[in-house]
């Protein structure tokens, strides 16, 4: 599995995306947002008929507890390795717990929105940082497309990552040596 380390590469050292590493960029961007679609389509109907959490959630869950620490970790900027996936799970154990001695049923109305408000979060952010990445052509990992765009309004130099998990790393050094050939 990819270290969630935060290593940064100094600026320029990565080569940007050529178009079949913007168009997978687009492509992951706008799967992202179609999540984001089904989450506020679905957001008065957290809970089905039958009494459980929709499984969209629990899906989308499983795949975000894999990618929340990649998100906080490399775009913004931080060395808190699976921290945040752990504390996501604790507080989500804690929701489900109180939901279970309140309510006699861990799947309530409090975990699926704060399940909810976290694939908002998540999903959005990294959406939009995949769009973002396709259209400027940002080095490395997608998580640093905001920081990309800083750089190049201020002029300020931001440090690159390379993407640590996906597909994205191999097609970038693929279409940077055969646009050096």
């Amino acid at each position: 599995m990819a270290s969630t380390d935060l290593k940064l590469d100094e600026p320029g050292s990565l080569p940007r995306p050529g178009p079949i590493g913007r168009i997978v960029r687009l492509g992951f961007g706008l799967l992202c947002l179609s999540q984001i679609y089904w989450l506020i389509q679905l957001h008065d109907n957290l809970i089905g008929a039958d009494g459980h959490i929709r499984s969209v959630f629990w899906n989308g869950m499983a795949i975000g507890l894999f990618l929340i620490s990649y998100v906080v970790n490399i775009g913004f900027s931080r060395t808190w390795k699976k921290w945040p996936a752990f504390i996501s799970v604790g507080i989500f154990l804690a929701i489900a717990a109180y939901g279970y001695l309140t309510a006699g049923t861990p799947e309530t109305h409090l975990l699926a929105r704060s399940i909810w408000f976290w694939e908002l979060y998540l999903f959005s952010h990294l959406g939009i940082a995949f769009i973002l990445a396709a259209i400027i052509r940002t080095p490395g990992c997608e998580m640093r497309a905001f920081h990309d765009l800083y750089s190049r309004i201020t002029g300020v130099p931001t440090k690159e990552h390379y993407c640590p998990v996906g597909p994205l790393q191999p097609i970038d050094q693929w279409e940077a040596r055969r646009s050096c050939n």
